[in-house]
């Protein structure tokens, strides 16, 4: 196998630098506000969810199903269908609702870490000790959000900006330098 570097072309690079200086934007916009860009994300889940559930309906009317399976299909449908309007009526209470979902599963996870790490005796004391303390950790940060919902929703706006942020960055390096990797001999290009 070979690999070599050559330059993009300049308007990839241009597109590159552009999409990068957007995503930086974006991502201070969700540093500033960070529950905002949460409630955004769960806005947009909201609308990908409207479309599947329209998919869906439409699936079970005009696939060739069974009687059953069509009518389940159809059900399913306009039950995303709906919970993706209420989503798109209620986003702060879509978005709060989803981090007391996360929370719920932070503490099960934080539940089963400390059962699983008092009685795992296959394993060493140091990594016993250490899902314990994961285990608390994670029901440590059940509570908080569960005690603040907003705290949950901030938390996760700020690690949408921070993902936001390196990827602009990201992209805008790749922009300025052009770099692209090529594969020869064997190996078709990814």
């Amino acid at each position: 196998m070979t690999v070599s570097e050559s330059k993009s072309p300049s308007w990839m690079r241009a597109l590159q630098i552009g999409l990068g200086i957007i995503a930086l934007i974006l991502s201070i916009i969700a540093l500033f506000f960070p529950a905002f860009a949460f409630i955004s994300v769960v806005y947009i889940l909201a609308i990908i969810l409207f479309f599947t559930g329209i998919e869906r309906i439409l699936v079970g009317i005009f696939a060739p199903l069974s009687g059953s399976s069509r009518w389940s299909t159809i059900g399913l449908g306009i039950l995303v269908l709906i919970v993706a309007i209420i989503a798109l009526a209620f986003p702060i209470d879509a978005a709060l609702f989803v981090v007391i979902l996360i929370s719920v599963a932070l503490l099960f996870d934080g539940i089963s870490r400390i059962v699983h790490g008092i009685s795992d005796k296959t394993v060493g004391k140091g990594s016993r000790a250490f899902s314990i303390a994961a285990g608390i950790f994670g029901i440590g940060v059940s509570i908080l959000i569960f005690a603040s919902p907003l705290l949950g929703a901030v938390v996760a706006g700020l690690l949408i900006s921070i993902a936001l942020l390196v990827i602009g960055i990201q992209i805008i390096v790749a922009g300025v330098t052009g770099r692209r990797i090529t594969y020869t001999e064997g190996f078709k290009q990814p």
